[in-house]
């Protein structure tokens, strides 16, 4: 890595030794224990006892799983700032071969929610000490949420449940393992893109093979909505707005020589930008319609809204530029891309604005590719630190009022 370059801004906030190896003790411990979405009770228990044995007094959401912690005094004039984990696992397995790797069969943190949870405690932990010693502006919320992995996405009952009542800003972070560790990546305007379920049954009288002419091919009813759908939406949405049909299954049949009765395809659908996601339901229900009525089957779709595009808010974004370059210096911070996944902290910016940042997790000079939702995802625990930085002097340079 490289040598730290001085900021522009001198601020408190940084980590000692004890806390930076208490803070990756802690993640290896969530890493080994993963929980899947809204059955994350050990790790709200965890996470609770931390804050209070700081003298913090965190309260745990309505569902038994997430918890928010306030910390300094909030006053209405001047909303809070909220710093945002999400605290859910994968049912995938891990593959690594490392002392912290999965105890639990089938489950994993590979996407990093285990380093976002990690992070925001951090963050909780020092701006608890810069609260004692008068130094923290404005009161700041900590937001553990469960289930993000889960559509439409946990956030809605988080918010639901009352977490943003008081809060004026929201700010978290995500891995990235194509940024190395103590960068982040930034991007006003959107940086996720919208994601929903698309489920279709394909259903006719079936019949013998020799005679298709006779009944719905629905084998090829079910491979001409798979192709075609894409294909007929392409020509009636604007290019710019990416969307996208990807399908995950497709399943039709058990005999060589029997058209089958039903068929089921199950897939995604991602977008770009608001407007089109707003309109994705009725365009994509009306695309599948056509093109299996055009082949004689009848069609049923469910389509299961997910999340809508992360659109980072330009002045919060501001923030955390000015945060990592007082920690860091300008060096940095990357721009970023727009990528197709999908994030449900996007809910939280329907209601207030904000932005995430994407945090370095990839060791300068590693040349292996990792992805996140592999199960031999893992970061290089620097960036621990660096995101307990850009947090904490967010909270610092936060003056609204």
């Amino acid at each position: 890595m490289k040598s730290r370059e001085p900021g522009s801004v001198t601020l408190p906030g940084t980590l000692s030794a004890p806390l930076r190896a208490e803070l990756i003790a802690f993640r290896r411990d969530l890493h080994m224990h993963p929980e899947l979405g809204n059955q994350e009770f050990r790790t709200t228990a965890a996470l609770k006892a931390r804050l209070e044995a700081a003298g913090l007094a965190p309260k745990v959401l309505p569902a038994g799983t997430g918890l928010i912690c306030d910390i300094g005094t909030p006053d209405r004039r001047r909303p809070m700032l909220a710093i945002r984990a999400d605290i859910d696992a994968l049912p995938i397995p891990d593959v690594k071969t490392v002392a912290y790797r999965s105890t639990v069969a089938n489950r994993a943190h590979a996407c990093g929610h285990d380093v976002h949870t990690t992070t925001v405690l951090g963050a909780g932990l020092v701006l608890a000490e810069l609260d004692r010693q008068g130094l923290l502006p404005n009161a700041v919320r900590l937001l553990f949420q469960p289930a993000e992995e889960v559509l439409p996405g946990g956030a809605a009952d988080a918010i639901e449940a009352g977490v943003l009542d008081g809060v004026g800003r929201i700010i978290a972070v995500h891995c990235d393992p194509r940024v190395d560790a103590g960068k982040i990546g930034l991007r006003a305007g959107p940086i996720t893109s919208a994601c929903d379920r698309l489920e279709v049954t394909l259903d006719g009288p079936g019949g013998h093979t020799a005679r298709p002419h006779l009944t719905t091919d629905l084998v090829t009813a079910a491979a001409r909505v798979a192709t075609d759908v894409p294909a007929v939406l392409a020509r009636r949405i604007d290019a710019r707005s990416g969307l996208s049909v990807t399908w995950g299954r497709i399943e039709a049949g058990h005999a060589p020589n029997v058209i089958p009765q039903h068929a089921e395809l199950s897939g995604t659908v991602r977008c770009l930008d608001l407007p089109t996601w707003r309109e994705a339901p009725d365009l994509v229900h009306a695309a599948i319609d056509e093109v299996a009525t055009l082949h004689r089957a009848k069609s049923t779709v469910n389509y299961v809204r997910g999340v809508p595009p992360v659109v980072n808010d330009a002045v919060v974004t501001e923030l955390l530029a000015d945060a990592m370059t007082a920690r860091r210096g300008p060096y940095a911070i990357e721009s970023t891309e727009q990528s197709l996944g999908g994030e449900d902290f996007s809910w939280y910016l329907e209601h207030v604005p904000g932005a995430m940042a994407r945090l370095g997790v990839r060791t300068p000079g590693d040349t292996r590719v990792r992805d996140l939702h592999a199960g031999d995802f893992d970061v290089d625990e620097s960036c621990i630190e660096a995101a307990v930085e850009l947090f904490t002097a967010a909270a610092l340079l936060d003056r609204r009022g």
